[in-house]
């Protein structure tokens, strides 16, 4: 049940996510209002479909509600948000069967585009927001034939935590964001991920794989294999943000074709020249964004407006108005492309594929 079978290396040990505690706590709270007892523990679906047992860290009945406090692990990830409360209450609705998730005190709110989240609404990423309903719904069971759930996620001290985020930045106000497409992190910013990637590349080329597929993390591995199903899944590395550190491995090694896999945001990094596109380790040039946007024929309005976002789909947004959405992600990945061949021996054959957060390839480049 637990994700614990043998205790992990220093510098390895995987923790959850913001949106896999909250939809933790939303399930203890929803026992206890059934049962009129809040568990010790409860287990809880992650996006992924992994069962995993979560301690609750403290909980509540009332007449009138349920909450449950689940304190938030990030394991060797270094994460501000580690030890957080993520909380959870619950209270009946007239209306059968509906689910509703809101937001509470410590959650931010959306105050800009380009988020791919509703304005003026909880900063609450649709897949978290789906695995809470889930877990709600699997402990509400056939109560909810009878009556519906209100979902109110709260972070006591979310809005201090959130000065320590990207959030202000990006627009989101007055709390921490709701996260996670796996419910799992991966310490990819330890030296310890670090080097376990560059001895994935070095076992791959001692085992003969010729073709190299890097990828950003975990969704952009998994769309790759699925655009190369005839590589072996040695041939597949994952070397989250340490791609000058994964390119100086890869030259190292002679490896002669190598494939980037990666999200538009990874991408913009990389054309940039950063080493590490880690979020804390450089942001995206908003000013380069908008030149490039110049470049594909965008008007200068919203070139304008480009340079005064903070994020690339804003970006892809704006120019999409224009049917330049396609142009501009391949000229993106054409500058990551040129930063790519940069560190490598000319020798090197080069793809970078870009793919969107459902799968879909957007863009590709190729040298031969």
């Amino acid at each position: 049940m637990s994700r614990l079978a043998t205790p992990a290396r220093r510098g390895t040990r995987t923790g959850f996510t913001t949106g896999a505690c909250a939809a933790a706590a939303t399930r203890a709270a929803t026992v206890g209002w059934i049962s009129g007892v809040i568990p010790a523990q409860v287990e809880t679906i992650l996006p992924t479909g992994q069962t995993v047992l979560f301690p609750v860290a403290a909980g509540i009945v009332t007449a009138e509600w349920a909450e449950a406090v689940v304190i938030k692990d990030a394991g060797d990830d270094p994460d501000c948000t580690h030890g957080a409360r993520l909380t959870a209450r619950v209270r009946p609705l007239p209306n059968a069967g509906a689910v509703v998730v809101l937001g509470g005190e410590g959650i931010g709110i959306v105050t800009r585009p380009g988020l791919g989240l509703p304005l003026q609404q909880a900063a609450i990423n649709p897949v978290p927001r789906r695995n809470i309903e889930e877990n709600a719904r699997l402990a509400a069971g056939e109560w909810l034939a009878g009556s519906g759930l209100e979902i109110l996620l709260s972070v006591p001290g979310g809005a201090a935590l959130a000065r320590r985020t990207l959030n202000p930045r990006l627009g989101i106000v007055g709390g921490i964001s709701i996260l996670g497409t796996t419910g799992i992190v991966h310490p990819y910013s330890t030296a310890a991920f670090k080097a376990a990637m560059q001895q994935s590349i070095q076992a791959a080329a001692a085992q003969g794989v010729l073709t190299l597929v890097l990828a950003t993390g975990r969704r952009s591995e998994r769309f790759a294999m699925g655009a190369r199903p005839d590589l072996p899944d040695h041939a597949f590395v994952q070397m989250g943000d340490f791609l000058h550190a994964a390119l100086e491995t890869v030259a190292q090694v002679g490896m002669p074709d190598l494939i980037i896999a990666a999200m538009v945001g990874k991408l913009a990094k990389m054309g940039q020249g950063l080493a590490n596109t880690h979020a804390r380790k450089g942001t995206i040039d908003m000013a380069w964004m908008a030149q490039l946007a110049r470049q594909v024929g965008g008007s200068e309005a919203r070139c304008q407006a480009i340079q005064t976002g903070v994020t690339v789909r804003y970006a892809m947004e704006q120019l999409a108005e224009q049917g330049l959405e396609g142009a501009f992600v391949q000229a993106l990945v054409e500058r990551a492309a040129q930063a790519v061949i940069a560190r490598l021996p000319t020798t090197t054959r080069v793809t970078v594929l870009a793919f969107d957060f459902e799968g879909q390839r957007l863009a590709g480049w190729e040298k031969g």
